[in-house]
């Protein structure tokens, strides 16, 4: 084996990342047009090279997803939601089972074939992948001029609505459904579980698992956020985004310095469409157990971040 093959555990072989790259373009394809947004034409310089990328970042269901939908506004950014291939090479990355080089090769090869698939060639690139929250580092290495966004949601909202979903659920578990980067469903440990507590991880319930995964993503993006310098981030707090929204999409359009009026009218009009009824929903849907096991993972994080009891 030579120092720029997958080592043996890493479980993405070259075959199943060519499967997860073909299959993410069909599918990259189909979700850049339900964003329904006028792309920008003439003008551009037509290149394929990543250049100043953007990094939605933040846990799952803790509102990246339509903080990505609003940047993927901008008509002169092309935007993609989790890309199947780069989501698996994240994994590969953190558990140290891809050298470097080769991950990065993978990175910027799949972004640019995404900018060519969809004819956004000279477009700012711009996706969201939660998984990215766990390699900072790499990315900031790999694209010296990204910039990031961090989203951060309530971690017992988090874990209502993350639990309304199969994917951490002890009844996924063996069904063989996976998710977008091929990691099963179900209640064993992922890649970002402690070593020392993975049999923990399948014992506690799906509550606990949702909000343990909360956790361990908010806490990672924001130590390793905190290393770069404070004009490449900006942190964004959920409820604050669905609450005000015409004062977020400012705040992102002065981060992304977005000049251009029709940009700018372009975030506001996205950003008017946050729903400010999800918040504070464990309020009324989680029991006293059930709020015993999400603050068993997640309240000193809350209390960190400023979430009132």
């Amino acid at each position: 084996m030579t120092s720029d093959s997958p080592a043996p555990h890493s479980g993405l072989s070259t075959v199943k990342a060519a499967k997860l790259a073909a299959v993410g373009l069909l599918a990259d394809r189909k979700e850049r047009r339900e964003l329904e947004r006028p792309v920008e034409g003439g003008g551009r310089r037509l290149t394929l090279k990543v250049e100043r990328p953007i990094f939605i970042l933040g846990a799952p269901r803790s509102g990246t997803t339509f903080l990505g939908s609003c940047v993927g506004a901008l008509p002169d950014v092309s935007y993609h939601f989790e890309p199947r291939l780069t989501k698996a090479v994240a994994r590969c990355v953190y558990e140290g089972s891809w050298t470097p080089q080769r991950a990065a090769r993978y990175f910027r090869g799949y972004y640019g074939a995404l900018l060519a698939a969809s004819g956004h060639g000279g477009l700012r690139f711009a996706e969201k992948d939660p998984e990215n929250c766990f390699i900072v580092p790499f990315l900031t290495e790999v694209f010296p001029d990204a910039v990031f966004l961090h989203v951060y949601r309530d971690g017992r909202d988090v874990a209502v609505s993350h639990a309304e979903q199969p994917w951490l659920n002890a009844a996924s578990t063996g069904t063989g459904r996976s998710g977008r980067g091929g990691t099963p469903w179900g209640a064993a440990p992922r890649f970002w579980v402690e070593p020392e507590r993975r049999e923990e991880f399948t014992q506690v319930s799906d509550l606990g698992r949702s909000a343990w995964m909360w956790r361990r993503f908010t806490s990672s993006a924001l130590t390793q956020l905190a290393e770069l310098p404070a004009e490449r981030v900006r942190h964004l707090r959920y409820e604050d985004i669905v609450t005000r929204p015409a004062e977020a999409a400012e705040v992102v359009a002065d981060f992304l310095e977005v000049g251009d009026p029709a940009g700018r009218e372009a975030l506001h009009a996205r950003f008017a469409k946050a729903r400010p009824g999800s918040v504070g929903r464990w309020r009324q849907r989680l029991t006293e157990k059930d709020l015993a096991d999400v603050m068993a993972q997640a309240g000193p994080l809350l209390t960190r971040l400023g979430y009132p009891a």
